[in-house]
């Protein structure tokens, strides 16, 4: 029969042990448990840890009927089934996250972002479309168009006239506003055009830069203080801004009409629901998504001044127009932007999903093709792809049956990456391509496999780079196992067993019983006036309840609460001391408030009813089935501990 082996290992086992840098706590099966893994877990559970012997001690005890219980799940196989394992691959991506970036790099993006969100920029743009996967001849005929345009404008041409004109800007908003795109700051336009205009300086028409919308020219027009953002609320009357003259001055004088009702003292609620046109708001009170610095919504310009303008939370804006209509604007509330302490952790979320995380990737592949003694042969092995990959694979019918050759495309640490291993990349993600240059969509693909695969390696490696990783990845794994453990062994099957449970509680009845209790009707309040109002009223026997809370509530629902009950006094507090008759006894003050109460009968201590302390009783019959569960896998796990590593920990 196995029992817990609560020993000291051999000498030679010290020794290796604490030859270690990490040493070995215990063994459960013959796996060891080191002690760093004991200690993040003792330390997260123990904010002011103790390390004397009774402390260790304790803890051990908890922590090896932890580790018995996930060396039981993977004996029944838990860690083999898929949905958990897949459960534990999303964790794995998770937490693997902020070990696979250039950490100096992501310091820096982040940094930018913030100063970035202090200053907004204005700034006019003008596009030439081109799709992200054109043809060579059509990415040059898009580049020859848009350095065509920007000469013009550096031989004097106004920007915005050449925005509006047929052959400028394909961005269709230029032709009425001639390519402004008002303020923004950090994370309000994609990246590259971002960047582009926070470089380029104010007065200035940027170099062609490339999004995935096509080529842009950039003038930066100006630059001001960041506003910070806001939340606001709107009333809207439509109207279309090349509506007829008499259309147009009707929703004036509606929308006149409803601020001097507002100014009157109408509700901002009632006047929304009644007569905005706002459908997607009217419902909150006009209420619209927080704008402004930092935020990823924006308004048309002329609402977003207006709304800044109001001085203060709760006023609201005079009529203004927008080419939706007419608006009044109240302010709800106006955040300043937060110091860079305070926005970090928000900045660093909105660059790990913004496009700029690829200036990180980029760097952080560069420093590992470094670090693991990268080597790219790939020119000749992709010359058959080059050749061989045809319309087929756009339809996900490819498959390179004329590959017979295994080239190496490159080496990582001494491992050779093929062009099998890139065919097999190239079938699993046909569904993602689109038709273009075979030549260049060969060269792009590669460089997305290469990329793909310097990352997977990198994360394979993870948990021997990183030892607080490797713990944390352990505690997910033991977590996910336990959690479903638990579930199936103990906590469903007392759910699940009515009969095993009733016996239980017949067994235990003594445990579950009422304390000393009062069937009566409590009347409460804060006023001593109301309550002698109350103690007053009830002595006639036809007043009951209803008739005392529709008179006492006449004026307010706030006079007078009442509620009746069978009350334990012990477990309630107004109650408890009283020493209260049958009857009507007289008010009286506890913790700021005023006491009447109608005592039925004073009930002496009984047995509870299963059906009246059924939580309780399924809760020490879960702790009861655990500690026959401990016991039947403490007989079938054997566990060996080191105590001298368990009480180093204080050293």
């Amino acid at each position: 029969m196995k029992k817990y082996l609560l020993l000291t290992l051999s000498t030679f086992l010290l020794t290796l042990s604490y030859a270690q840098k990490d040493p070995i706590l215990m063994y459960v099966d013959g796996k060891p448990v080191y002690k760093s893994e004991f200690l993040q877990i003792y330390l997260k559970n123990n904010p002011n840890p103790k390390y004397d012997k009774a402390s260790l001690d304790e803890y051990l005890e908890l922590f090896t009927k932890f580790k018995l219980k996930v060396a039981e799940a993977e004996r029944l196989g838990y860690d083999t089934i898929p949905k958990l394992n897949n459960e534990l691959e999303g964790y794995r991506k998770q937490l693997s996250t902020p070990y696979m970036i250039d950490s100096a790099k992501n310091d820096q993006l982040v940094r930018e972002a913030y100063n970035r969100t202090l200053k907004e920029r204005r700034a006019s743009h003008i596009l030439v479309k081109v799709d992200p996967n054109a043809t060579p001849s059509d990415t040059l005929s898009a580049w020859n168009r848009i350095m065509g345009l920007k000469k013009r404008i550096d031989g004097g041409e106004d920007f915005a006239t050449v925005a509006r004109t047929k052959s400028g800007s394909d961005d269709p908003s230029a032709r009425e506003n001639g390519g402004d795109l008002g303020y923004f700051a950090a994370f309000q336009m994609v990246y590259p055009f971002e960047d582009a205009a926070y470089i380029t300086p104010v007065g200035k028409v940027s170099n062609p830069v490339r999004t995935k919308f096509g080529y842009h020219i950039i003038k930066v027009v100006d630059e001001r203080d960041a506003r910070g953002s806001i939340q606001t609320s709107h009333l809207m009357v439509a109207v279309k801004k090349d509506a007829p003259k008499e259309e147009m001055e009707a929703a004036e004088r509606k929308i006149n009409d409803i601020y001097t009702e507002l100014q009157q003292g109408a509700k901002w609620e009632d006047m929304v629901n009644k007569y905005s046109d706002d459908p997607t708001s009217m419902s909150k009170g006009g209420m619209l998504p927080v704008f402004g610095t930092g935020a990823s919504t924006r308004m048309v310009p002329e609402f977003e001044d207006a709304a800044f303008k109001i001085s203060k939370d709760g006023d609201i804006s005079k009529p203004i127009q927008t080419d939706y209509g007419f608006h009044i604007i109240k302010r709800i509330e106006k955040f300043d932007v937060k110091s860079f302490d305070e926005l970090k952790k928000e900045l660093q979320n909105k660059v790990n999903r913004d496009e700029r995380s690829k200036k990180n990737q980029n760097s952080f592949i560069a420093k590992l093709k470094k670090e693991y003694k990268y080597k790219n042969t790939a020119s000749a092995g992709l010359k058959f792809f080059k050749n061989d990959l045809d319309s087929t694979y756009f339809e996900g019918k490819y498959t390179g049956s004329r590959l017979k050759t295994n080239t190496t495309l490159f080496t990582l640490n001494g491992k050779n990456y093929t062009q099998k291993d890139y065919l097999d990349y190239l079938t699993a993600n046909y569904r993602m391509s689109k038709k273009s240059d075979i030549s260049l969509f060969v060269d792009k693909s590669y460089l997305e496999f290469e990329n793909a695969k310097i990352l997977e390696y990198e994360e394979s490696q993870l948990t021997k780079k990183y030892p607080a990783y490797k713990a944390l990845m352990q505690e997910y794994h033991d977590g996910i196992l336990l959690y479903e453990v638990m579930t199936d062994e103990v906590w469903n099957k007392a759910l699940k067993d009515t009969s095993g449970l009733r016996t239980y509680f017949n067994l235990n009845r003594e445990k579950y019983m009422f304390g000393q209790r009062y069937d009566a009707l409590v009347y409460e309040t804060y006023k001593p006036e109301i309550a002698e109002e109350v103690y007053k009223m009830i002595q006639n026997d036809t007043i009951n309840s209803r008739h005392v809370i529709e008179k006492v509530n006449k004026e307010s629902e706030l006079n007078l609460t009442v509620r009746t009950n069978k009350f334990e006094m012990e477990n309630t507090p107004f109650l408890k001391d009283q020493n209260l008759k049958p009857g009507i006894n007289e008010p009286y003050l506890y913790d700021g408030k005023y006491y009447v109460v109608k005592v039925t009968e004073k009930l002496e201590p009984m047995p509870k009813e299963l059906t009246e302390t059924k939580g309780a009783v399924t809760s020490d019959y879960q702790n009861e089935l655990e500690k026959q569960w401990l016991f039947e896998i403490a007989e079938r796990h054997t566990v060996k501990i080191d105590k001298d590593v368990l009480y180093s920990l204080g050293k």
